[in-house]
Formats: structure tokens, C-alpha cells, sequence
């Protein structure tokens, strides 16, 4: 009897050691990038998702980046990751989008967003959601219709601040925003609906970082309730504008035109799914930097006051001052520009960029595994004391001799490549007119 317990034990500790070691040292066809894969299945997941108050790189990333390099392994929920601090690596696996890589988001994620989601869908899918969302946020649209309604929000919102006895600027900053984008989007306001959609998306923050945990009382599980009740509002108005079609007023008329089509590769999940991505992609991210402009803005006169001077200036070429801004004037805000870009390298809102290698991939002498996640970390790349004097400090002129307008190996704020934010030049252009009536009208 008991030699038949000792034997159990022993075949069971074998085991148990072989899938440790397993676990710990993958089989690869060459050489794996260094590194550790932490426990089994819990890989180094609870490092990864630690809090992080610091405006440097995160603790998890720089560790192993003064431990490994600037290209290590690890593992995350349960899934083998390659995380890449290089920026010429990086922009290589941005660059490679469906051909060696693809985007990827961890599963977790895509609950929250919808595994339909721009961000997640590929090849035709995701060429037809980008297009579709330009037709709001592109280039005619944002010349003709959206500056100057851009404008106009933004001059009622301060106004309205100017009479309060303080304003807590993160949050009245994001309201404007998320207001501005619902009424375009779906024409909601949130005053006049007696579904508070702001709130859902609140929650639904909350718990989009968080340890993927969906038990009551964590920041997941409130994030997820978040999200199914926005769904439940959005799919509400996808009803009813379906039933009672009209002319095109905003972006769900189109949505419905669309889905109406008898050749559409629309579904109304994946139109469920882009309706409620695109207000967290706007106000969230906007409103961010533009609190972090103005902090910034308030710690740095020489650099307020180069930009003061370069809208005092545009005020003094116009006929009639209090006329709004034109195109052209937008255009020639290079200093703006630059205090946009050095605003956003800082603010890192973006902490990782997925992707999932679709073959083995050999790079700097290493190799990714086929199947094996990707990530690359902007924050790495922005703060890399090669590329930036004092990359922590706030310089606008930094960017003096730099390219402004696009992306680049050493900027990646709004990713690049074939992801490149489609809305990228929206949230430049409503900071610009932010900080443009800030600082002309307002101390």
C-alpha cells in the first residue's frame, strides 16, 4: 500500500516538474529572446498589472529592460509574450502588419471592447470600419463641418468654467468631449436622456487595465456591467433608427445605411461593437492629454508664453478678431503642433501595442514563436534617453527640426503603420482650439 502512495507521489512530482520546466523554457526553432515565464499560467501577470503612479517608463518594463535588454519574453494570462522596448524593432513589427504580424489584444480585452472591435478586426473588415469612420473624423469632414463645431463647444464650455469657482479640469474636459462625440456619433445629450450613457463608460474605465477578474466587487467585473448596459442603450437607438430611417444626420444614419445595403459585410454586431468604441477613443484620450497640456502649460511659462505669442499673432491677422478659426489658421500652428507631440510622448496613454506573430519571425539574432503575442511599449520608446535629451523633461522645442505631422520609430502616439489612429488628426485638432481660446481669452 504504501509503496503504491510513494510511486503516485513520484509519478506526480515528475510530472509537475516536467511542466514546470516546460512552462519555463518553451520549445522554439532557434533562440528565444530572454527572459523568465514567471509561474505556470499565472506567468508574471500580477507584476505587469501592478499600479504604476510614475510618468516613467512602468517598474514591470524597466526592471527587465536593465535585466534583459530591449527585447525580452515573459507570460500573461496565460499567454507567451514578447515585449519589445527597441524602436527600430518596433516600428519594424508595426510596419509588418499582416504579413509577419497581425493586431492582437488579449482576450480579457476584447470582452471589454468587443471582439469586433476596430481595433481587433483584420484584412477587408477592418479597411471598410476605417473607412466607414472617416467619413466622420477624415480630412473634408474635419476642414468643412467639425472645426468649427469643434470651436463653438469649446468656447461654451470655458465660458461656463469662467463663472465657477473651480473646475476640476480631467473631468470637464472629458464631458465636453464625450458630449461633442455622443452628438455626433448617435445624437445623444446626455441632459435630455434619462439614460445616463457617461456613467456606463465611466465604470467601463475603470476596469479597462485591471487584472481580468470578473467576480463582483473588482474593476473588471465593473467594467464589464459597464459595458453591457452602454450596449443595451446602444442597441435601443440601433432599433428604433432601423425602424424609423431617416436622412443622414449623424454616424448612425450612416450605420443604418449601411446595414440596409444588400451587399454589406456590416453586421449589427460589429456596428454595435464601433458605436461603442469610438466615444472611449475620443474623450478618453483627448481629455487626458489636453489636462496634462495644461499642466504642463502651467509648469513651463516659456513655453506658455511661446504659445501665447503664436495666437496673439493669429488673432492680429484677422479682419475681425472675434471671427473663428479657419483652416488655414490651424495649419500654421506649428508651435501648437509641437506642444501636442511633446504632450503626448509624455503622456503615454497608450501602454502597449499588440500584436501575435503569424509565423517564426528571426530578429536580432532571436526568434518569436508562431502564435507567441507581441508587444510593443510606446512609453519605452518615448522616454529612450538615446533618442530624447532629458526625456522626461517637458520640451516643446524639442521638436523643432523633427517631422510633426506623422509618426515615426522614435513617436508612436498614435500607433502607425496600417493601425494608425484614424483619428489622430481630430484629437490634434481639438487640442489646438482648446489651448488656441485658452490662452487668447483665459488666464
Amino acid at each position: 500500500m504504501w509503496y503504491l502512495v510513494l510511486c503516485t507521489i513520484a509519478i506526480v512530482t515528475i510530472i509537475l516538474t516536467q511542466w514546470v520546466y516546460s512552462w519555463r523554457n518553451p520549445r522554439c526553432n532557434g533562440r528565444l529572446p530572454p527572459g523568465s515565464m514567471g509561474f505556470p499560467i499565472l506567468g508574471e501577470t500580477l507584476q505587469f498589472f501592478s499600479s504604476n503612479i510614475s510618468s516613467d517608463v512602468p517598474p514591470f518594463i524597466k526592471k527587465r529592460m536593465e535585466k534583459y535588454g530591449s527585447l525580452f519574453r515573459t507570460s500573461l494570462v496565460g499567454w507567451p509574450v514578447v515585449i519589445s522596448t527597441d524602436p527600430e524593432l518596433s516600428r519594424f513589427i508595426i510596419q509588418q502588419e499582416g504579413k509577419l504580424f497581425r493586431s492582437w489584444y488579449m482576450d480579457s480585452f476584447d470582452d471589454i471592447v468587443g471582439r469586433q472591435n476596430v481595433l481587433s478586426v483584420h484584412g477587408v473588415l477592418h479597411k471598410y470600419l476605417k473607412n466607414l469612420i472617416l467619413n466622420l473624423f477624415g480630412p473634408e469632414s474635419l476642414r468643412q463641418r467639425l472645426l468649427p463645431e469643434v470651436e463653438e463647444t469649446t468656447r461654451q464650455h470655458l465660458q461656463l468654467w469662467s463663472s465657477q469657482a473651480s473646475v476640476e479640469v480631467k473631468e470637464a474636459i472629458a464631458n465636453m468631449i464625450f458630449d461633442f462625440t455622443a452628438k455626433k456619433l448617435i445624437s445623444y445629450e446626455e441632459a435630455k436622456s434619462s439614460e445616463k450613457l457617461r456613467e456606463n463608460y465611466a465604470a467601463f474605465l475603470d476596469g479597462l487595465i485591471s487584472f481580468p477578474l470578473n467576480i463582483p466587487g473588482t474593476s473588471y467585473h465593473k467594467c464589464l456591467q459597464g459595458r453591457k448596459k452602454a450596449l443595451r442603450i446602444l442597441k435601443n437607438m440601433l432599433h428604433e433608427r432601423r425602424a424609423s430611417p431617416r436622412q443622414r444626420v449623424d454616424f448612425l444614419d450612416l450605420i443604418v445605411e449601411e446595414l440596409e445595403k444588400d451587399d454589406t459585410i456590416l453586421t449589427e454586431g460589429i456596428a454595435i461593437d464601433l458605436l461603442f468604441a469610438l466615444p472611449f477613443a475620443t474623450y478618453e484620450t483627448t481629455s487626458t492629454a489636453l489636462t496634462l497640456a495644461i499642466q504642463f502649460l502651467g509648469d513651463h511659462p516659456s513655453a506658455l508664453a511661446e504659445l501665447t505669442k503664436e495666437h496673439e499673432a493669429i488673432l492680429r491677422t484677422r479682419e475681425d478678431v472675434d471671427s473663428g478659426i479657419t483652416w488655414k489658421e490651424y495649419k500654421s500652428m506649428n508651435f501648437t503642433v509641437m506642444v501636442i507631440n511633446e504632450t503626448i510622448r509624455l503622456a503615454n496613454i497608450v501602454p502597449g501595442i499588440f500584436r501575435k506573430a503569424l509565423r517564426d519571425v528571426e530578429i536580432k539574432g532571436y526568434t518569436i514563436p508562431a502564435g507567441w503575442a507581441v508587444i510593443v511599449c510606446p512609453p519605452a520608446v518615448h522616454l529612450n534617453p538615446a533618442e530624447y535629451d532629458d526625456p522626461l523633461a517637458f520640451n516643446p522645442w524639442r521638436w523643432k527640426e523633427l517631422e510633426l505631422n506623422s509618426g515615426s520609430k522614435n513617436f508612436m502616439g498614435f500607433g502607425g503603420g496600417v493601425r494608425l489612429c484614424v483619428g489622430a488628426e481630430f484629437v490634434k485638432l481639438q487640442m489646438a482650439i482648446f489651448l488656441h481660446h485658452l490662452v487668447t481669452k483665459y488666464r
